[in-house]
């Protein structure tokens, strides 16, 4: 049997020296990209940007230019005007179509959000009969498309007498599938069933620890949530074109439809009610994106 020495014994009990340490680096890999990584996310990045700014290019001059080779890749001097005409237009309405547009994306933003974290929360935290069964059913809505769907919507919104009515817009939508099936996998994987325990303890009701504990660790799923559902009705198009007959009360897109003409297309027309409707989308991503790639930052990072 082999001895240890004493000495042996103390050089596997010595700690790593200073320069060991300092090679391995106490923080976190820092991976730094190559050469051929910025260029693909550059050519990406040019990709991406372009159709916003051949927008601005055909938005800024005649009609004549957008058929014209080689085509014009500077933006000209009548942005102003052209969105001037789509503003007068009678028969686009797109200002009332804007406010029409946030009224329905904003309030089912809203409840999207807020009844996808109460029932995403419910689902994963609490116990009651059925739930399993709930949540089946709740998964098997995603895996319907709405256009099955659109004849008894219909029906429903004329016997509701919501015909032609933004109600008729908002209320099929109002509880998304996908944002609870999101909002639970969140909650069980970011609020711990000690978090809640503590707050039975401290003889919170269940409401009180959804709103006071649960909800603001939901805020990063909450804030993703919240710009996909803005942007995804905000762009809806073949719903309220169904329920809104009425030109005198469309949503943004509807405008937009109403501006291409059978007999006639006036393409700088066009595409300066496109750059109307596209700047509040750029607007909000702008101001909450910030926020809401820290929100997953601090998410995804467990200390």
């Amino acid at each position: 049997m082999a001895t240890t020495t004493l000495s042996e014994r103390a050089t596997e009990a010595e700690p790593d020296s200073p320069r060991r340490r300092g090679r391995q680096g106490p923080g976190p890999r820092v991976m730094r990209a190559g050469p051929l990584t910025v260029i693909g996310l550059i050519f990406a990045a040019i990709l991406s940007f372009f159709p916003l700014y051949w927008m601005v290019v055909v938005a800024s001059r005649t009609s004549a230019a957008a058929y014209q080779w080689p085509p014009a890749f500077l933006p000209g001097g009548n942005l102003g005007e052209n969105i001037e005409r789509v503003i007068s237009n009678p028969d686009a309405a797109i200002l009332k179509g804007i406010l029409n547009s946030f009224i329905v994306a904003g309030t089912i933003t809203v409840a999207t959000v807020f009844f996808g974290a109460l029932a995403g929360f419910a689902f994963a935290k609490l116990r009651f009969k059925g739930r399993n069964a709930l949540l089946l059913s709740v998964l098997l809505t995603m895996m319907v498309p709405i256009q099955l769907g659109v004849v008894p919507l219909y029906i429903l919104m004329i016997q509701l007498g919501w015909l032609n009515d933004i109600r008729a817009v908002i209320a099929p939508f109002l509880i998304s599938g996908f944002g609870i099936f999101l909002m639970r996998q969140y909650t069980i994987q970011s609020v711990p069933d000690e978090l809640i325990e503590a707050g039975r303890v401290d003889g919170c009701s269940t409401w009180r620890i959804f709103w006071h504990i649960v909800f603001p660790a939901l805020r990063p799923a909450a804030g993703v949530l919240g710009l996909l559902t803005f942007m995804q009705h905000w762009n809806e198009f073949f719903w309220p074109f169904i329920v809104l007959a009425d030109p005198s009360n469309p949503t943004v897109q509807i405008s937009l439809r109403s501006l291409n003409s059978a007999y006639h297309q006036d393409m700088s027309q066009i595409f300066a009610g496109m750059f109307i409707a596209t700047v509040p989308l750029v607007v909000i991503f702008v101001l909450f994106f910030r926020h809401i790639i820290s929100g997953i930052m601090e998410g995804a990072v467990k200390q």
